[in-house]
């Protein structure tokens, strides 16, 4: 059995939010703010003071040696207040967090950084933070340097580092001091794509190594990627613990900007006349949503109509937009004539392996091309979906376990021989 390496018992943490603290009080209101504390207390239970306000209330979990486990919810939830607490950068204000390792956090940029030393002295200063040896720091020291890419301001003081060099510095020496607890914030955002992609890798190398992993981001591709488990909080409370893809997809499913289903009324569809869009549907084969997907999932994408007039001439076309660009467009080969009014509707299936991991939207239109073309539906952001690989079974990424670039990620065959 594995053992506990973070165990959180009701764990709680306040804040006092309004105006500034008083340098000092008068007996008076020394005595007014006592009764007001009286008076707070009804039938032995505290009433809510609306000058406080708290960011993590009463929550509990194990974590055992070896997890990576995904922290998830949305600004403000009390995502980094509990990494806060967790680190002992600030105490709780009831419960306990006890935790069985040397510990290595990166939730600020430069955390543990003193911006009059240089890069080469933090790297101790904070290898020493973190309770390593000089020896062992001087072991990995090229690595961290390395890993950073400052080699040429090494020796200059941290204070005049851009926000970038700033953080692969301190990514990389918490990192490759090898702790056997990692603790990642959303600080990954202040790099650029590729440094990101290398930290996402270098926390991918940790994990398979057995050591822990907590990692806070709002990049759902990345938390099941690199996450056996994820933990959903909202306002300061935990609202599921359980597999990466599950908590994940129901973080998803609850976020009004993010469904992979949509429908409408006859009054409030988009469409005209002839034509009205009555909902957009993304499926799985067992029939449920697909708000999260893995790559090798195939996909079913439904479209339902009202045809309103008689003899409609129409087909249906969808876009799949991700990074910026469209991945690709499928229509409906050939534009047919619906006869009768009534509710109709038109499929199309994603077939697995085709996608890559990264956030999707897709966007909806039913046109005609007769006579000119004319659109009777153009929906841009219809349904909005996530693709993560789990790195299980057979994919395009066959043993090979970095990031790969592209939207689209279809199996091709390969073949190779001597030349000669």
């Amino acid at each position: 059995m594995s053992s506990v390496v973070i165990r959180a018992d009701c764990l709680s943490k306040r804040y006092r939010i309004g105006g500034q603290q008083k340098s000092y009080k008068t007996l008076r209101e020394a005595l007014v703010d006592a009764a007001a504390g009286t008076v707070r207390w009804l039938g032995g239970k505290r009433l809510p003071d609306p000058n406080t306000i708290w960011a993590l209330e009463d929550v509990s979990f194990e974590i055992t040696h070896g997890q990576s486990v995904g922290i998830i919810g949305r600004n403000g939830a009390g995502k980094s207040t509990l990494l806060k607490l967790l680190s002992r950068i600030t105490k709780p204000t009831r419960g306990t967090a006890d935790l069985y390792g040397r510990v290595g956090s990166l939730l600020e940029v430069g955390t543990g950084f003193h911006t009059e030393l240089t890069g080469r002295e933090n790297v101790y200063l904070n290898g020493a933070i973190l309770g390593m040896s000089r020896r062992e720091i001087e072991r990995k020291f090229d690595e961290i340097v390395e890993f950073a890419d400052v080699t040429k301001f090494l020796d200059t003081p941290v204070k005049f580092y851009s926000s970038g060099m700033y953080v692969r510095l301190a990514f990389a020496v918490a990192a490759h001091l090898e702790p056997e607890i990692l603790v990642v914030d959303e600080v990954l955002a202040v790099g650029d794509a590729a440094f990101q992609k290398k930290c996402l890798g270098k926390m991918g190398d940790v994990s398979r190594q057995g050591r822990t992993v907590l990692f806070v981001s709002h990049n759902m591709a990345a938390i099941n990627r690199l996450c056996s488990r994820a933990i959903l909080l909202d306002g300061g409370h935990l609202i599921q613990d359980g597999p990466a893809a599950e908590v994940t997809t129901s973080y998803l499913i609850g976020s009004e900007n993010a469904a992979a289903t949509r429908s409408w009324n006859l009054e409030t569809a988009p469409g005209t006349e002839e034509v009205r869009l009555m909902s957009v549907r993304l499926l799985k084969a067992d029939g449920t949503s697909a708000a999260v997907a893995g790559v090798q999932d195939p996909l079913t994408l439904r479209i339902e109509y009202e045809v309103r007039q008689p003899n409609t001439r129409f087909r249906c076309t969808a876009l799949l937009y991700t990074q910026g660009v469209v991945a690709f467009t499928t229509l409906e080969p050939a534009e047919t004539v619906k006869e009768k009014p009534g509710r109709y509707y038109s499929t199309v299936v994603i077939p697995p392996n085709l996608l890559a991991e990264g956030e999707y939207v897709v966007g909806v239109s039913l046109f005609t091309s007769a006579a000119g073309k004319r659109r009777f539906v153009s929906l841009k952001d219809a349904v909005v979906f996530q693709v993560y690989d789990s790195m299980a079974g057979i994919s395009a990424r066959g043993d090979y376990a970095q990031e790969m670039t592209g939207v689209v990620r279809p199996i091709l065959h390969w073949e190779s021989g001597r030349a000669d």
